[in-house]
């Protein structure tokens, strides 16, 4: 069986993996709050640990892997959105335009993050599904000592679990001096974080022996990864900005309530993505959804997911239009070299070694570039899948990439732009490129040229031969331009 070895942020080295249950190997990822789309910096997670959950079921089989992903759908950002709806008239409920809000935003987040061709986890848990749990869970600390009720608040007191501040190697004395913490006069210390607060009757509620309120962000990660994977699981991802406080408090108060358990054995980390050598940010003008990326700026979101995993996730990566553009070109070519190819029973060794390395994508691309040169495509197209690359799910490329000589009709979508109905593509280049000769014998070079313009803005790279003509599809093919010409 394959070793795999994985950089543990909570020891701080590179450690082999070695399962709990190796026929129930748990993944927990922190997933997104629902109030609006999914920029690039959220789509590096679900990218990299998107490529971890398909190492482990191709180490340990598929059935033997659970990948739980939460929606944090309580939160004041979408309370804010949905009051915003209320005041400018909507009569309905808040808790209607709350759930409306929410489903909106997890729709477009499976939208986008299925563009970029990540999985779907094995559960999706809602917290608002869980808040029973919740509940339970904070009576227990609070029955423990761990926590105690002050003004409708329910807080954890931090100081009560030893090992606080241990994944982020910071003392709580250190973090109080150096982090912005929430000052309140019913707090027994500064760093004590809410785990229950009251709401209004403007705000969304539950019942609870503490009066009516919600939870706090933290405990719904806990109360969910326990009651769908228990008191010790295997893996626990997410991004760098999460380390402190969230993961860190999670830990704290999940170890606390559960101290037969061990909650995550090893903690994985992604680093932070700029733009173009800039963090990214909407007054900088370098701020893109995946939507933006996919819709507004043609960008397949294979070719995002290929520059996501350009750099190694414990590195922070850079996105810029050089890289997506070498991106597309090089998977172009790769699709062009395994269209209508089998894929080989297995992936090549070396790529598995390569992920099987503490995710090492960018050695695994290399070692993709290798296979390409030596023009294996049956084995390209098995280790690509892998890294969930070269998969005919893949939306926003031409299909098939198609090469000159033939002829018929196919259905294209080409560039980000989807063309409903068979087109008939192959029949029209060749007609123009017949006007295009004729043009030529008579020495119309001017329309000659016009032709040759259209075809090139189109995206048709021709070459002109002793033979003739010959042309391909090239990466920015786009039918569009090509509509009101059959």
């Amino acid at each position: 069986m394959t070793t795999i070895r994985l950089t543990n942020t909570r020891t701080r080295r590179k450690e082999v993996f070695t399962p709990i249950d190796p026929k129930n190997v748990r993944l927990y990822v922190c997933g997104p709050t629902v109030y609006d789309r999914a920029h690039l910096g959220n789509g590096r997670p679900v990218v990299v640990f998107d490529v971890l959950f398909r190492l482990l079921r191709h180490v340990y089989g598929a059935e033997h892997v659970t990948y739980v992903r939460n929606f944090t759908d309580v939160d004041d950002k979408i309370n804010a959105a949905a009051q915003a709806r209320k005041a400018a008239g909507d009569p309905r409920s808040l808790e209607e335009l709350i759930r409306e809000r929410t489903d909106e935003t997890i729709g477009w987040y499976h939208a986008d993050m299925d563009a970029l061709g990540a999985l779907r986890p094995t559960k999706e848990p809602r917290a608002t599904e869980w808040i029973g749990a919740m509940i339970a869970m904070i009576e227990d600390l609070i029955a423990k000592g761990h926590a105690y009720e002050r003004e409708g608040h329910v807080l954890f007191r931090v100081r009560s679990y030893k090992e606080y501040g241990a994944l982020s190697g910071r003392s709580v004395d250190d973090m109080i001096a150096g982090a912005r913490v929430e000052v309140a006069p019913f707090k027994e210390d500064p760093m004590d974080f809410v785990l229950w607060k009251p709401s209004d009757a403007e705000l969304p509620g539950w019942d609870s022996p503490w009066g009516r309120g919600r939870p706090g962000w933290h405990i719904e990660c806990s109360a969910m990864s326990h009651e769908l994977l228990g008191a010790s699981f295997d893996i626990h991802a997410g991004g760098i900005d999460l380390q402190f406080p969230h993961h860190e408090n999670e830990i704290a108060q999940s170890r606390c309530a559960h101290p037969e358990g061990s909650f995550a054995n090893y903690w994985l980390h992604n680093e932070m993505l700029q733009v173009e050598g800039k963090k990214m940010s909407k007054s900088l003008g370098n701020f893109f959804t995946v939507y933006d990326l996919r819709k507004k700026h043609a960008v397949p979101g294979e070719v995002i997911r290929m520059v996501l995993l350009g750099t190694h996730y414990g590195k922070p990566m850079d996105w810029t239009a050089e890289k997506a553009a070498q991106a597309k070109a090089t998977l172009w070519k790769w699709r062009k070299m395994t269209a209508d190819v089998e894929p080989a029973a297995s992936p090549d060794a070396t790529v598995l070694e390569a992920l099987a390395d503490d995710l090492n994508t960018p050695a695994a691309i290399t070692r993709l570039h290798a296979i390409a040169t030596q023009g294996d495509a049956a084995l390209l197209k098995a280790s690509a899948s892998l890294l969930g690359l070269l998969e005919d799910a893949l939306i926003g490329w031409t299909i098939p990439p198609i090469t000159g000589k033939a002829s018929g009709a196919i259905e294209i979508t080409g560039s980000g732009t989807a063309v409903p109905g068979p087109v008939p593509t192959h029949a029209l280049i060749s007609r123009l490129l017949d006007e295009r000769k004729q043009a030529r014998g008579h020495k119309d070079y001017r329309r000659s040229d016009e032709i040759r313009d259209l075809l090139t803005s189109a995206g048709v790279v021709i070459k002109d031969t002793p033979a003739g003509a010959e042309w391909e599809l090239g990466p920015e093919f786009d039918p569009a331009k090509l509509e009101g010409l059959q």
